[in-house]
């Protein structure tokens, strides 16, 4: 019984492993100060992003840099992430 559970186990991680690595999500990085994540991605939009409800927010935005529950991200690595953009509009 032994033997046969490994075995399953060893197809199991094989398969995994040979996963294509496209469908994986692309790390988030979060940062306490905008100038930090500025840094990370100089090319890239800062947004704020809330984890709460899982929405970004843009500059000019009356929830950007707001809250306990949020931090500042690159826009693109939100977006791979699954966050959405706030449907509210800018002040």
């Amino acid at each position: 019984m032994r033997i046969k559970f490994y075995g399953c186990s060893a197809t199991f991680l094989a398969v995994i492993s040979c996963a294509s690595h496209s469908a994986m999500a692309q790390s988030l990085t979060p940062f306490r100060y905008e100038s930090q994540a500025q840094r990370h991605c100089p090319g890239d939009t800062i947004v704020w992003l809330d984890f709460g409800t899982g929405r970004y927010y843009l500059k000019g935005q009356r929830r950007y840099a707001s809250g306990y529950t949020g931090s500042f991200v690159c826009r693109n690595e939100a977006r791979n992430s699954g966050y959405r953009r706030s449907p509210f509009g800018l002040r």
